[in-house]
């Protein structure tokens, strides 16, 4: 015969405070996470952090012209007759989004919904006449007036 120590409800909620406590173990050693961009192409979706963000601060104008030079850690297979879906954080789109490409801005003013879709030819195609590029760095820059907040890159390779 065995004598229970603890009755069920007891138990439970040992147990539920067990549980929060390890919980709130594991996050206070974790840094916040930035918000998310994602792009998704048709059944493929890629996310990404931030690849420069100061907490929601401005980023220092000589930080951005770097940070808008790095490379894209993720990539996205695009054709020219699929669509390019762009989604956003909406802490993102509350203060305002742009496109670069390539480093160069794309658009004057900023998006502030959630999301948007484009034409993957609008990626590619040339306006100089030259070959269309086989890969193309698209950035989400996160904007509060002339301010610089976050900057998500991608890059986008053509499959055909």
């Amino acid at each position: 015969m065995t004598v229970a120590f603890f009755s069920g409800k007891g138990r439970r909620i040992g147990v539920a405070l067990g549980a929060v406590s390890a919980g709130l173990l594991v996050l206070s050693a974790c840094d916040k996470p930035t918000p998310l961009a994602t792009v998704t192409v048709g059944d493929n979706s890629v996310s990404t952090e931030a690849a420069c963000y100061d907490d929601g601060k401005a980023l220092k104008e000589s930080e951005v012209k770097t940070c808008l030079n790095k490379e894209a850690e993720k990539t996205v297979d695009v054709s020219m007759a699929d669509t390019v879906h762009f989604g956003v954080d909406p802490e993102i789109a509350d203060h305002g989004w742009t496109l670069f490409i390539n480093g160069q801005q794309a658009e004057q003013e900023p998006f502030k919904k959630t999301y948007r879709s484009i034409s993957g030819s609008a990626f590619f195609s040339s306006q100089t006449g030259e070959a269309p590029a086989d890969k193309t760095q698209i950035s989400v820059v996160e904007t509060k007036g002339s301010s610089v907040l976050g900057i998500w890159h991608f890059e986008l390779k053509k499959t055909d």
